[in-house]
């Protein structure tokens, strides 16, 4: 069997702890279970990458800011924030698994995270 390895698939996961990254592709899409605008923003060096969802939502938006604020974009009241600006951003995340129960089948399921967004 031969296995592709497409443009951005040379890497792994981030290993656990604290990490320098840029901001390397962003993309858009809906929640599948609360129809819920996200984006998700590939966060890399040379070790590795994580890939982290942000969700536009009341409760999503502290992350959000968070997020811009660490990227060095000053979020201005009245005016929209652009996922674009995101891309080439150096920042800090800190990295780690993440358990939830599955809503729809109520199993638990693990995800690779990226938390505690600072300046880099």
């Amino acid at each position: 069997m031969k296995i592709p390895v497409d443009k951005g698939q040379d890497k792994g996961f981030l290993p656990d702890g604290r990490h320098t990254v840029e901001i390397t592709d962003i993309e858009e899409g809906i929640s599948e279970h609360q129809q819920v605008p996200f984006f998700a923003a590939r966060m890399e060096n040379e070790d590795g990458f994580v890939t982290q969802r942000f969700y536009n939502s009341e409760a999503g938006h502290p992350i959000i800011l968070q997020l811009y604020s660490a990227a060095g974009i000053k979020p201005e009241e009245g005016k929209d924030l652009d996922t674009k600006q995101l891309i080439g951003k150096r920042l800090s995340v800190e990295v780690g698994d993440h358990s939830y129960a599955d809503p729809a089948t109520g199993n638990e399921r693990s995800i690779r995270q990226a938390t505690g967004f600072r300046a880099a």
